[in-house]
């Protein structure tokens, strides 16, 4: 009977690069008079990826109290939504405004 012998197998670990984590920030919708209600929902669902009734909750929580808090993401994520949900509002011609607060 013939052994074989395995090769030596070389692992190196390679340093995790410590990345430090991005502050968590509040989105927060506000109320305005022109934005129709399906509007606001459309984009609560497609861009801040709400179900349809927590997004309806959201919207006339917004319509009644003013204002609504929608989500809580990392910075960049919460500004780059933001900023998708405005052009898409713009394009339509609707004033819907979206803000952030640090968590």
């Amino acid at each position: 009977m013939k052994l074989e012998v395995a090769p030596e197998i070389e692992t190196t670990r390679k340093h995790e690069e410590e990345t430090e984590l991005e502050p968590l920030y509040r989105v927060i919708i506000h109320n305005d008079d022109v934005t129709p209600m399906d509007f606001v929902v459309h984009i609560l669902t497609s861009i801040f990826s709400l179900s349809q009734p927590v997004a309806v909750e959201v919207m006339f929580t917004a319509h009644y109290k003013g204002a609504a808090y929608v989500q809580t993401l990392p910075k960049s994520e919460a500004e780059r939504r933001i900023n998708k949900a405005h052009f898409a509002a713009g394009l339509e011609g609707y004033p819907l405004h979206f803000s952030m607060e640090p968590e």
